[in-house]
C-alpha cells in the first residue's frame, strides 16, 4: 500500500466528510466500552488506582484486538477491502471537520441565538461547567478547546498514524493513542469522583501526547505567518506561560493561540460543581470576540496541512 496516498486519502476525507451523522464511529464504541468498565470497577470497590491500571489495560487490549481482528478478517476479501477497512478507520481517527462544526455551532449560538444555546454547544465540548459561563468565557471555552483538540484531534492522531505507516501497523498505531485520549477525556479528571480510577489513563495520555503537544504548537505558531496573526506574540507568550497549565501538554497549544490572537485564556472554572482555580495564559491585549473562535479553526487547519505535508515528506523519503 502506497504509503503516502494512504496519508492523502484519509486527511482528505475528513476534510469533505467528516464524521457522517448516524455513521457508525470507533470512539463511540470505546467510549461505550470505558462506561460500562468503570461501572463494573466501581460496583466491585475497584473505584482505585489499581482498579485504573485494570480500565487502562482492557479497553486498550479490547480495543486493539477488535480491530487487529476485522482488519485480517477483511483482508481475506483481498487487498482492496482491507484498504477501505483501514482507510475508514483512520479517517475516523481524525477530527478536524468534526470539531470545526461543533465549535462553530457555539459561535452560530453567539451571534444568532441566546447566551443559554451557546452554553449549552459549548457543554458537549468541556468538561467545565457552562451554565453561569459569560459571553466572553464562551468565547475563551471554545478558543480553549479549539486548540487543545488541534493537538488531540488532528496533530497526534497524524503523527501516530506516520509512525503506524512507518511499521505497517497504522490502525494499531493511531487507536493506542485514540484509546488512551478518550480514557483520558472520560475519567482522567482531578475531580472526584475520578481521582483514583483516571489517574493512569491521565497520565499516559500526558506520555503520549508530549511530542505531538510540542511539535502541533510550533505548527500552529507558524500557521500564524499565512492567518497573518501576531507570531512575535505567541513565540513570547508560548515561551512564557506554557508551562502554567497543570497538564505538562495543554499549555502549549493554549499558550500560542492565547498570543497569537493577544487574548488570555484560563481563570477559575468549575468541575463537577468542584471550583478549580487555573492560571491565566497569555496577556488581555483585547477582550476577547466571536471571530477569535473562526481565527482558531483556520489556524487548525492551516497546521493539519503544514502537517501533512512534513509527514508527507517523510514517507517519501522512506519509501
Amino acid at each position: 500500500m502506497n504509503l503516502l496516498y494512504v496519508l492523502l486519502t484519509v486527511t482528505c476525507l475528513d476534510y469533505l466528510i467528516g464524521d457522517p451523522p448516524n455513521w457508525p464511529h470507533p470512539i463511540i464504541y470505546i467510549g461505550k466500552l470505558i462506561t460500562w468498565l468503570e461501572k463494573q470497577l466501581r460496583k466491585y470497590g475497584l473505584a482505585t488506582k489499581f482498579g485504573g491500571v485494570i480500565l487502562f489495560i482492557v479497553t486498550l487490549f479490547i480495543t486493539l484486538g477488535t480491530l487487529t481482528f476485522i482488519i485480517g478478517i477483511s483482508g481475506i476479501g483481498g487487498k482492496v477491502v482491507e484498504g477501505i477497512v483501514i482507510i475508514y478507520f483512520l479517517s475516523s481517527a481524525l477530527a478536524a471537520t468534526c470539531l470545526k462544526k461543533e465549535v462553530m455551532k457555539v459561535a452560530d449560538a453567539l451571534k444568532n441565538g441566546t447566551i443559554e444555546e451557546s452554553r449549552i454547544a459549548l457543554s458537549y465540548l468541556v468538561g467545565r461547567d457552562t451554565q453561569t459561563l459569560s459571553h466572553e468565557s464562551i468565547i475563551k471555552g471554545a478558543v480553549e478547546t479549539t486548540a487543545e483538540n488541534t493537538i488531540d484531534g488532528v496533530i497526534a492522531p497524524l503523527f501516530y498514524m506516520v509512525i503506524g505507516l512507518i511499521l505497517d501497523c497504522p490502525v494499531q498505531m493511531v487507536f493506542l493513542y485514540k484509546t488512551i485520549n478518550t480514557l483520558d477525556s472520560m475519567v482522567g479528571y482531578i475531580q472526584e469522583p475520578y481521582t483514583q480510577i483516571g489517574y493512569v489513563s491521565a497520565k499516559m495520555d500526558d506520555v503520549f501526547n508530549l511530542v505531538p503537544a510540542r511539535l502541533g504548537s510550533l505548527l500552529m505558531l507558524l500557521s500564524g505567518i499565512f492567518l497573518r496573526l501576531d507570531v512575535q506574540n505567541g513565540l513570547k507568550i508560548w515561551k512564557r506561560d506554557c508551562r502554567k497549565h497543570k497538564s505538562p501538554n495543554a499549555g502549549h497549544p493554549e499558550s500560542v493561540i492565547a498570543g497569537l490572537l493577544g487574548i488570555s485564556l484560563g481563570g477559575t472554572h468549575t468541575y463537577f460543581s468542584q471550583v478549580l482555580e487555573k492560571p491565566t495564559i497569555g496577556d488581555p491585549i483585547r477582550i476577547p470576540e466571536i471571530h477569535d473562535i473562526e481565527s482558531t479553526i483556520k489556524n487548525m487547519y492551516v497546521a493539519e496541512m503544514m502537517m501533512v505535508v512534513l509527514s508527507g515528506g517523510l514517507l517519501l523519503l522512506i519509501s
